[in-house]
Protein backbone atom coordinates (compact mmCIF):
# COMPACT_ATOMS: atom_id res chain seq x y z
CA UNK A 1 0.00 0.00 0.00
CA UNK A 2 1.46 3.12 -0.79
CA UNK A 3 0.55 6.67 0.22
CA UNK A 4 -2.27 8.57 -1.66
CA UNK A 5 -1.34 11.10 -4.27
CA UNK A 6 -3.68 12.90 -6.95
CA UNK A 7 -4.02 13.83 -10.28
CA UNK A 8 -1.48 16.56 -10.35
CA UNK A 9 1.20 14.50 -8.77
CA UNK A 10 3.78 12.27 -9.80
CA UNK A 11 2.77 8.66 -8.81
CA UNK A 12 5.28 8.17 -6.23
CA UNK A 13 4.59 11.43 -4.78
CA UNK A 14 2.02 12.82 -2.08
CA UNK A 15 1.10 16.31 -0.31
CA UNK A 16 1.14 15.68 3.13
CA UNK A 17 0.33 18.13 5.87
CA UNK A 18 1.67 17.59 9.39
CA UNK A 19 0.46 19.35 12.26
CA UNK A 20 3.12 20.00 15.05
CA UNK A 21 5.73 19.80 12.95
CA UNK A 22 8.15 22.52 14.35
CA UNK A 23 10.30 19.93 16.73
CA UNK A 24 10.56 16.36 17.81
CA UNK A 25 8.22 13.68 15.89
CA UNK A 26 6.34 16.07 13.74
CA UNK A 27 9.82 17.67 12.83
CA UNK A 28 11.58 14.13 12.25
CA UNK A 29 8.55 12.54 10.22
CA UNK A 30 8.49 15.89 7.97
CA UNK A 31 12.35 15.36 7.28
CA UNK A 32 12.08 11.73 6.98
CA UNK A 33 8.96 12.10 4.31
CA UNK A 34 10.59 15.04 2.42
CA UNK A 35 13.21 12.89 1.96
CA UNK A 36 10.99 10.09 0.16
CA UNK A 37 9.98 12.64 -2.51
CA UNK A 38 6.78 14.20 -0.86
CA UNK A 39 5.70 17.42 -0.27
CA UNK A 40 5.26 18.03 3.02
CA UNK A 41 3.29 21.12 4.34
CA UNK A 42 4.38 21.90 8.17
CA UNK A 43 2.61 23.35 10.55
CA UNK A 44 3.41 24.50 14.16
CA UNK A 45 3.13 27.89 16.08
CA UNK A 46 6.38 28.62 15.67
CA UNK A 47 7.36 30.29 12.38
CA UNK A 48 11.02 30.52 13.41
CA UNK A 49 11.07 26.70 14.04
CA UNK A 50 9.57 25.87 10.64
CA UNK A 51 11.87 28.09 8.71
CA UNK A 52 14.80 26.45 10.01
CA UNK A 53 13.19 23.14 9.16
CA UNK A 54 12.41 24.01 6.20
CA UNK A 55 16.43 25.38 5.49
CA UNK A 56 17.33 21.63 6.63
CA UNK A 57 15.00 20.33 3.63
CA UNK A 58 16.83 21.93 0.99
CA UNK A 59 18.90 19.15 -0.61
CA UNK A 60 16.10 16.19 0.19
CA UNK A 61 14.67 14.79 -2.58
CA UNK A 62 11.23 16.21 -1.95
CA UNK A 63 10.39 19.56 -0.27
CA UNK A 64 9.15 21.27 2.69
CA UNK A 65 6.61 24.33 2.92
CA UNK A 66 5.94 26.19 6.29
CA UNK A 67 2.82 26.89 7.38
CA UNK A 68 2.39 28.41 10.50
CA UNK A 69 -1.07 27.85 12.46
CA UNK A 70 -2.60 27.49 15.24
CA UNK A 71 -4.35 24.35 15.56
CA UNK A 72 -6.34 25.60 18.62
CA UNK A 73 -8.32 28.07 16.56
CA UNK A 74 -11.29 26.46 14.32
CA UNK A 75 -11.49 29.44 12.26
CA UNK A 76 -7.63 29.53 11.22
CA UNK A 77 -7.07 25.65 10.97
CA UNK A 78 -10.62 25.81 8.22
CA UNK A 79 -8.94 28.80 6.59
CA UNK A 80 -5.51 27.13 6.29
CA UNK A 81 -6.72 23.63 4.05
CA UNK A 82 -8.48 25.65 2.25
CA UNK A 83 -4.98 27.88 1.59
CA UNK A 84 -3.44 24.65 1.00
CA UNK A 85 -5.57 22.74 -1.16
CA UNK A 86 -5.98 26.20 -3.36
CA UNK A 87 -1.94 26.03 -3.48
CA UNK A 88 -1.21 22.02 -3.64
CA UNK A 89 -4.23 20.97 -5.42
CA UNK A 90 -4.82 18.89 -3.05
CA UNK A 91 -4.06 17.09 0.63
CA UNK A 92 -3.42 13.29 0.25
CA UNK A 93 -2.22 12.62 3.67
CA UNK A 94 -2.82 14.08 7.12
CA UNK A 95 -0.45 13.80 9.76
CA UNK A 96 -2.38 14.78 13.02
CA UNK A 97 0.79 15.22 15.78
CA UNK A 98 0.23 18.52 17.72
CA UNK A 99 0.14 17.86 21.16
CA UNK A 100 1.40 18.58 24.83
CA UNK A 101 2.14 16.61 27.70
CA UNK A 102 2.48 18.11 31.28
CA UNK A 103 2.77 15.64 34.23
CA UNK A 104 -0.18 16.23 37.03
CA UNK A 105 -0.40 13.70 40.21
CA UNK A 106 -4.22 13.58 41.21
CA UNK A 107 -3.32 14.95 44.51
CA UNK A 108 -2.77 18.45 43.28
CA UNK A 109 -5.19 18.02 40.20
CA UNK A 110 -5.13 21.48 37.68
CA UNK A 111 -8.40 21.90 36.04
CA UNK A 112 -6.50 24.79 33.91
CA UNK A 113 -4.00 21.40 32.89
CA UNK A 114 -6.39 19.08 32.31
CA UNK A 115 -7.81 22.39 29.65
CA UNK A 116 -4.62 22.49 27.86
CA UNK A 117 -4.63 19.09 27.22
CA UNK A 118 -7.99 18.55 25.87
CA UNK A 119 -7.87 21.88 23.95
CA UNK A 120 -4.69 20.79 21.98
CA UNK A 121 -4.34 16.99 22.05
CA UNK A 122 -8.15 16.23 21.39
CA UNK A 123 -9.56 19.78 20.12
CA UNK A 124 -6.84 20.41 18.01
CA UNK A 125 -7.49 17.19 15.86
CA UNK A 126 -11.16 17.94 15.59
CA UNK A 127 -10.69 21.27 14.36
CA UNK A 128 -8.56 19.50 11.65
CA UNK A 129 -10.98 16.78 10.92
CA UNK A 130 -14.15 18.53 9.99
CA UNK A 131 -12.26 20.44 6.68
CA UNK A 132 -10.28 17.15 5.53
CA UNK A 133 -13.03 14.96 6.00
CA UNK A 134 -14.88 16.93 3.77
CA UNK A 135 -11.97 17.26 1.56
CA UNK A 136 -11.24 14.14 0.95
CA UNK A 137 -14.66 12.79 0.99
CA UNK A 138 -15.29 15.09 -2.35
CA UNK A 139 -12.14 13.07 -4.04
CA UNK A 140 -12.69 9.55 -2.62
CA UNK A 141 -9.43 9.61 -1.07
CA UNK A 142 -6.84 10.19 1.56
CA UNK A 143 -5.25 9.23 4.63
CA UNK A 144 -5.71 10.80 7.83
CA UNK A 145 -2.88 9.51 10.44
CA UNK A 146 -3.68 10.81 14.37
CA UNK A 147 -0.48 10.75 17.22
CA UNK A 148 -2.21 9.13 20.08
CA UNK A 149 -0.05 7.25 22.64
CA UNK A 150 0.48 4.19 24.38
CA UNK A 151 -0.61 6.22 27.34
CA UNK A 152 -3.86 5.92 26.03
CA UNK A 153 -4.05 1.84 26.61
CA UNK A 154 -4.77 2.42 30.24
CA UNK A 155 -4.58 5.05 33.13
CA UNK A 156 -0.65 5.97 34.14
CA UNK A 157 0.54 7.80 37.17
CA UNK A 158 0.87 11.36 37.07
CA UNK A 159 -0.49 11.56 33.89
CA UNK A 160 -4.51 11.43 34.47
CA UNK A 161 -5.18 14.54 31.65
CA UNK A 162 -2.14 13.11 29.33
CA UNK A 163 -3.54 9.90 29.35
CA UNK A 164 -7.38 10.91 28.70
CA UNK A 165 -6.95 12.56 25.64
CA UNK A 166 -4.52 10.29 24.06
CA UNK A 167 -7.00 7.50 24.92
CA UNK A 168 -10.11 9.50 23.43
CA UNK A 169 -7.72 10.01 20.45
CA UNK A 170 -7.44 6.09 19.79
CA UNK A 171 -10.92 5.61 20.14
CA UNK A 172 -11.61 8.65 18.06
CA UNK A 173 -9.75 7.16 15.40
CA UNK A 174 -11.21 3.71 15.63
CA UNK A 175 -14.57 5.44 15.05
CA UNK A 176 -13.36 7.34 12.23
CA UNK A 177 -11.64 4.01 10.64
CA UNK A 178 -15.32 2.49 10.87
CA UNK A 179 -17.24 5.13 9.20
CA UNK A 180 -14.97 6.34 6.87
CA UNK A 181 -13.44 3.36 4.78
CA UNK A 182 -17.19 3.96 2.69
CA UNK A 183 -16.52 7.09 1.53
CA UNK A 184 -12.85 6.62 0.16
CA UNK A 185 -10.73 8.06 3.30
CA UNK A 186 -8.10 5.75 5.33
CA UNK A 187 -7.57 6.51 8.83
CA UNK A 188 -4.26 5.32 11.08
CA UNK A 189 -3.69 5.98 14.84
CA UNK A 190 0.09 6.29 15.76
CA UNK A 191 0.64 4.53 19.14
CA UNK A 192 4.30 5.83 19.83
CA UNK A 193 6.17 5.11 23.38
CA UNK A 194 9.23 7.00 24.80
CA UNK A 195 10.30 8.96 21.75
CA UNK A 196 13.34 11.48 22.80
CA UNK A 197 11.67 15.10 22.18
CA UNK A 198 11.45 18.25 24.10
CA UNK A 199 8.32 17.10 25.79
CA UNK A 200 9.94 14.15 27.28
CA UNK A 201 13.28 15.88 28.07
CA UNK A 202 11.55 17.50 30.99
CA UNK A 203 10.38 13.90 32.35
CA UNK A 204 12.18 13.04 35.56
CA UNK A 205 11.45 9.47 35.61
CA UNK A 206 12.95 6.46 33.81
CA UNK A 207 11.90 6.02 30.39
CA UNK A 208 12.38 2.44 28.88
CA UNK A 209 13.07 2.23 25.52
CA UNK A 210 13.79 5.82 24.79
CA UNK A 211 14.50 6.22 21.29
CA UNK A 212 15.29 8.80 19.24
CA UNK A 213 12.79 11.28 16.98
CA UNK A 214 14.56 9.91 13.77
CA UNK A 215 13.87 6.32 14.67
CA UNK A 216 10.31 6.64 15.27
CA UNK A 217 10.39 9.16 12.03
CA UNK A 218 11.25 6.00 9.82
CA UNK A 219 8.90 3.50 11.98
CA UNK A 220 5.90 5.53 11.45
CA UNK A 221 6.72 6.79 7.59
CA UNK A 222 7.16 2.45 6.77
CA UNK A 223 3.83 1.84 9.05
CA UNK A 224 2.36 4.87 6.58
CA UNK A 225 2.45 2.79 4.00
CA UNK A 226 1.48 -0.65 4.88
CA UNK A 227 -2.87 -1.61 5.56
CA UNK A 228 -2.67 -2.10 9.47
CA UNK A 229 -4.50 0.51 10.91
CA UNK A 230 -2.31 1.08 14.21
CA UNK A 231 1.31 1.93 14.14
CA UNK A 232 2.55 1.04 17.46
CA UNK A 233 6.37 1.27 18.95
CA UNK A 234 8.42 -0.14 20.53
CA UNK A 235 7.43 -3.60 19.48
CA UNK A 236 7.96 -5.15 23.13
CA UNK A 237 7.22 -1.94 25.30
CA UNK A 238 4.16 -1.23 23.23
CA UNK A 239 2.75 -5.29 23.60
CA UNK A 240 3.04 -4.79 27.01
CA UNK A 241 1.53 -2.14 28.03
CA UNK A 242 -1.33 -3.35 25.24
CA UNK A 243 -1.24 -6.48 27.50
CA UNK A 244 -2.14 -4.69 30.45
CA UNK A 245 -5.53 -3.80 28.86
CA UNK A 246 -6.61 -7.90 29.27
CA UNK A 247 -5.55 -7.07 33.78
CA UNK A 248 -9.13 -7.27 35.40
CA UNK A 249 -8.82 -3.72 37.49
CA UNK A 250 -7.79 -5.34 41.04
CA UNK A 251 -4.23 -7.08 39.14
CA UNK A 252 -3.50 -3.65 37.10
CA UNK A 253 -3.74 -1.41 39.86
CA UNK A 254 -1.68 -3.88 42.08
CA UNK A 255 1.28 -4.06 39.00
CA UNK A 256 1.13 -0.80 38.54
CA UNK A 257 1.68 0.51 42.08
CA UNK A 258 4.99 -2.01 42.32
CA UNK A 259 6.38 -0.48 38.78
CA UNK A 260 5.46 3.24 39.60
Amino acid sequence: MSLPTHKNNDKKSSVIWITGASRGIGRALSLELAQAGHTIIASARNQKQLTELCLCAKNLTGQIRDFPLDVTDPQSVNKAIHSIIRQYGAIDTAILNAGISIMMHGTHFNTGIVQKHFDLNVMGVSHCLAPLIAHMKEKRSGLIAINASVAGYRGLPNAGAYCATKAALISLAETLYIDLQSVGISVKVINPGFVKTPLTDKNTFPMPFLMSAEKAAKIIAKGLQKKRFEIRFPYFFSTCLKLLRLLPYRIYFMLIKKIA
